[in-house]
């Protein structure tokens, strides 16, 4: 499958900005499963200051504000080639140690809450047990927009019995985690059916698997991703793979609006 790729994120500020920098990771990789055809990260009301890969393996951005900017316009778009490999990513990759996608992190950390979730997953096979824990995740926590933000934590998560995409993931990641499986956050970008016109990326996990290495789990979808998922940053939860953060000095007000097309590039040029 062909996807093309528009995501635009746009700051607004009431007052001038003394001085801003916005860190991204919008750029995909051709992986296993998918090959990156086109790519570009541009923005206006600011310069690019530095690219780097991190230690997740990330393409990270560095965009500085243009002094007195009023707004910051981030636009990433591109076309991607994917392939449905039923959510195998493949073999651990990198420097990073496997063993360090066992740490807990303040989003992630399992406490009793997740501690008893986790021991209620069963199956025959890791795989089978995983797919058990992740629906009953989402049995545990339904989605629902505006209960939780970008810090709260998986125990946070399950007590409020709701979230997003985002909250899944963590909650999952904490189970898994606690059940001895190196486990990690991705975000990317999802094709839906009907809808190319989006409000924000998506999010889900991957576990390391023996004899398969990597395998995603898309808590509130209910599947394993395919090829309409556009990985584009992992680490060991949000933080380590948000899609734009920063740090902004000055006082003054933020508004931030995001663009978010993702659309089947075949049935484009078939209409």
């Amino acid at each position: 499958m062909l996807l093309r790729i528009s995501h635009v994120t746009k700051y607004n500020y009431d007052q001038p900005v003394d001085y801003g920098l916005q860190q991204v990771r919008l750029t995909p990789k051709s992986t296993r499963a998918q090959t990156v055809l086109q790519w570009s990260t541009t923005v206006d009301g600011g310069k690019r200051e530095l690219g780097f890969e991190d230690h997740n393996r990330n393409t990270v951005e560095l965009f500085s504000f243009e002094p007195g900017a009023q707004s910051l316009v981030v636009r990433a778009e591109g076309l991607v080639q994917l392939s449905n490999t039923h959510g195998v990513v493949g073999p651990h990759e990198g420097h990073t140690p496997l063993w360090l996608f066992q740490r807990d992190t303040p989003q992630t950390k399992a406490g009793k809450a997740c501690r008893d979730l986790a021991k209620l997953a069963t199956g025959e096979t890791d795989l089978g047990l995983l797919h058990d824990l992740s629906a009953r995740v989402l049995a545990a926590v339904r989605y629902e927009t505006g209960a939780t933000n970008s810090t709260s934590s998986a125990e946070e998560v399950l007590a409020a019995g709701k979230g997003v995409c985002q909250d899944h993931a963590h909650v999952f990641i904490a189970c898994a985690r606690h059940l001895g499986f190196p486990s990690r956050y991705v975000s990317g970008y999802l094709m839906m059916q009907d809808n190319e016109e989006q409000e924000a990326t998506h999010a889900w996990a991957e576990v390391h698997v023996d004899a398969l290495g990597w395998v995603g789990f898309d808590v509130p979808n209910e599947i394993s991703p395919d090829e309409k998922y556009v990985r584009v940053a992992t680490g060991l939860d949000y933080s380590e793979a948000a899609p734009v953060s920063g740090h902004l000095y000055g006082s003054t007000a933020e508004n931030l609006t995001v663009s978010l097309t993702v659309s089947s590039q075949q049935q484009s040029q078939s209409q």
